[in-house]
């Protein structure tokens, strides 16, 4: 599904057009549609034409092909991609706090009960695996052998995944959270309790078509902090809200939850940075799951590239 701005916040004639995607596109994303509806990637001669691919994989295997300019994924594939020699590159931050919960079927009543479960997620190698084996992993469950993962893909597809019953478990982006509870699914851990901060989804970019756009790359990121302190200011409130409804599928006390968990955990990168030690984290976490090793560690900062969001955070 591909939404432009041409729909949803105009453009102009002289427009420059950035493909956009993910491998869903859901809350993570407010801070990028809250800019698109409000003109302020229009006012920078900016026009998005947003994709969404299903898949975190597909994601950033869309980067690396020319399918996307951008992505807003899990950092871990372009990690592997540069040290393996490629052009991937993390050109900034978007989500550092993890706004997920561990949510299981009602007869599971401790994360300790999911031994022999099978939990979904988006993955194997990237983002939500690597969560979850975490917090498993801090109440003695270890992967493989005490549980197994089903790829089922990204947060609504494990939703309906679990009350369909062909999973256990799985960790679920709010507002879904939320949802389960009610329904009378279990909440058995809040993510961030064990995993403070991390890089949960980044802007990835190829780093040759990003030098060659780089007036446009940097408008681009200029304008996602402009929508991002948007997201944050509670003067915005009653527009936010019905964004946030309109994008999760969320009705009513579900939106406004998630505005209000958003703004306690401070889920957004106000400037869109990445932390130190959210991506010593993330290469921490790559490391416990196997898929790091001597070289993907010395490596692996290789993949940062700070300079258009230094550019865009800067006066202008």
């Amino acid at each position: 599904m591909i939404e432009s701005a041409a729909s949803k916040g105009g453009s102009g004639p002289d427009s420059t057009i950035l493909r956009l995607g993910g491998g869903a596109v859901g809350f993570n994303w407010l801070p990028v549609f809250a800019a698109q509806r409000h003109g302020i990637f229009a006012r920078r001669g900016l026009q998005l034409e947003i994709k969404r691919l299903g898949t975190v994989d597909k994601a950033t295997a869309a980067v690396k092909s020319g399918e996307l300019d951008l992505a807003i994924t899990p950092p871990e594939g372009a990690i592997r991609d540069c040290v393996g020699g490629g052009s991937l590159r993390i050109i900034a931050g978007n989500v550092n706090r993890l706004p997920l919960s561990l949510i299981a079927k009602p007869r599971f009543r401790r994360v300790e009960d999911l031994r022999g479960a099978k939990l979904g997620t988006s993955s194997l190698t990237e983002g939500t695996a690597l969560y979850t084996m975490e917090v498993l992993r801090r109440h003695g469950l270890n992967h493989p052998g005490d549980y197994e993962f089903a790829v089922v893909g990204v947060h609504p597809a494990r939703w309906k995944a679990l009350q369909e019953g062909t999973i256990d478990a799985a960790v679920q982006l709010i507002p879904l959270n939320f949802v389960a509870v009610d329904a009378g699914y279990a909440n058995l851990a809040e993510v961030t309790d064990y995993i403070p901060e991390i890089v949960f989804t980044a802007l990835i970019a190829d780093q040759a078509w990003a030098q060659g756009h780089r007036s446009q790359v940097v408008a681009f990121l200029r304008g996602l902090i402009e929508g991002t302190l948007w997201v944050y200011d509670p003067a915005n409130d009653a527009a936010l809200l019905a964004l946030t409804t309109e994008i999760t599928q969320a009705q009513g006390q579900y939106a406004s939850q998630s505005l209000d968990y958003m703004r306690e955990k401070s889920v957004f990168a106000h400037d869109l940075s990445i932390p130190e030690a959210a991506f010593a984290k993330s290469i921490e976490l790559m490391q416990k799951a196997g898929l790091a090793d001597t070289k993907l560690m010395a490596g692996a900062r290789a993949v940062l590239d700070d300079s258009y969001r230094s550019a865009a955070a800067g006066p202008g």
